[in-house]
């Protein structure tokens, strides 16, 4: 008779039980503590946010995801600052805690517009604060530059160097992160306003830069197909606008720490060491993967984009250009490229978005929520579903179809339509999924005669 062998693990602060090492994810999980993480948020007074979005929000909808740590987003406004001073209190090692026991850690996103290299440029930049203190401090430096009380994500004309600078004299425990790194308006290595390396913007000040946010419409794959970023370490956060479990959490990276300390998160992406992995959405669910034009309903492969030229053929005008070709173009790597020490990631299309498009229903319709609210509850988060649970129990709660789909998602085999000038991808389960082929003439316009 063949023995069993049962192990009992412990994942995500939660017990499993092993048998004949059949659990579904990776070995590299098991018997560990983990922390999984959304260090890039906004409140309710960023641009574009939901304007309900409070810390009670922001933790409730967190445990319903399954995430263990937040960031405060945005501390240096003046009325979100009061918030997290009149509901988060500080300990001793840097972080916040809840009434309810919630962590969070400080840090906000900056915009930086200026000149360099005879080309305008414009970054958005993730800022971690080691604690109130020096928050207040890295508000008062900021607000010398300018306004910070009409947006949660303030612009400042300075360079990217001046702010090493700035933090650096502030505290050497502040960690600087460049957001979404590849996105062709904002991101470091974005097509429209960034350069072609970390050192040709920070210059001799990228040594103080030790991680990238891969952001959605990239993953470490990708990242990996350049050389010049194995120096650098790859986080995953949502960058949400608001609260909903769609959307935070839908980017998240997982911290393997033995205590709960900012001092070990921040070490954590500057050495690599305690860094575990990372959630990613399909890069294709992005909505700057491929290149195209939105208003003309354009969307092309790099391969289609030299083939026109980089021109829309229905306006002529230029188009937008997305991350994969970006990497396409800076890349000195194969596409499949595995490199040494490399972190574990998984690629997940959000629970929300799967219920939605298995029932054609809108994201926030009461179908949805009311499926979502079958599967999600106190004792099960959607990280439990969406990576945790093995089929059979799966299939006890859901059918045969979503449990299917749940497997297929946690396997990153789930077909996506790319996402391109701002338009988020498609995830495909059948064909009705697919959008129609895009028709690459406009029609000529009717005169009075033609009525």
């Amino acid at each position: 008779m063949n023995k069993v062998f049962i192990r009992i693990c412990v994942v995500y602060n939660s017990i499993h039980i092993v048998i004949n090492n059949l659990f579904i994810l990776p070995s590299s999980w098991l018997c560990k503590m983990k922390l999984i993480s959304d260090l890039h948020i906004h409140s309710r007074f960023a641009m574009a946010c939901s304007k309900q979005i409070t810390l009670q929000n922001l933790e409730k909808y967190a445990r319903i995801k399954g995430l263990e740590l937040l960031g405060t987003g945005d501390f240096q406004h003046p009325v979100w600052s009061k918030d997290i001073e009149n509901e988060l209190t500080e300990d001793e090692n840097g972080i916040l805690w809840s009434k309810t026991k919630f962590p969070f850690i400080f840090q906000t996103e900056i915009s930086l517009m200026y000149s360099q290299g005879g080309r305008g440029r414009r970054l958005h930049l993730m800022i971690y604060s080691p604690g109130k203190e020096v928050s207040d401090q890295i508000t008062a430096a900021l607000l010398k530059k300018g306004r910070i009380d009409y947006d949660g994500r303030p612009i400042f004309g300075f360079t990217a160097i001046e702010l090493v600078d700035m933090m650096n004299s502030i505290s050497k425990d502040i960690e600087i992160v460049p957001a979404h790194v590849w996105t062709p308006w904002f991101g470091l290595l974005g097509e429209k306003s960034g350069f072609d390396s970390v050192e040709e913007c920070f210059q001799e000040k990228s040594k103080y830069i030790h991680a990238l946010e891969t952001g959605m419409s990239s993953d470490p794959a990708m990242n990996w197909r350049l050389s010049k970023l194995d120096k650098y370490n790859l986080v995953s956060f949502s960058d949400m606008h608001s609260f909903w479990p769609w959307r935070i959490g839908r980017e998240a990276t997982t911290f393997d720490i033995k205590k709960l300390t900012y001092k070990n998160i921040i070490k954590a992406m500057r050495t690599g060491e305690g860094l575990h992995s990372t959630v990613e959405t399909d890069p294709g669910y992005g909505r700057y993967h491929f290149d195209g034009h939105r208003k003309c309903g354009i969307s092309f492969s790099p391969k289609d984009t030299h083939k026109h030229k980089g021109i829309c053929p229905v306006c002529k005008k230029k188009i937008t250009i997305g991350v994969e070709y970006r990497v396409e173009e800076l890349a000195d790597r194969p596409e499949g490229f595995l490199p040494k020490n490399y972190k574990d990631y998984f690629k997940l299309i959000p629970l929300t978005e799967i219920l939605s498009k298995l029932y054609k229903k809108g994201l926030a319709t009461k179908t949805i929520w009311q499926e979502y609210n079958k599967l999600v509850n106190k004792e099960r988060s959607e990280f439990d579903i969406l990576l945790k649970l093995p089929i059979e129990e799966l299939k006890n709660i859901m059918n045969d179809k979503l449990a299917n789909i749940i497997i297929k998602n946690r396997a990153g085999k789930i077909k996506v339509i790319p996402g391109y000038d701002g338009v988020y991808g498609v995830p495909v389960f059948n064909k009705s999924d697919e959008p129609e082929p895009i028709k690459l003439e406009r029609h000529p316009q009717k005169g009075l005669g033609d009525f």
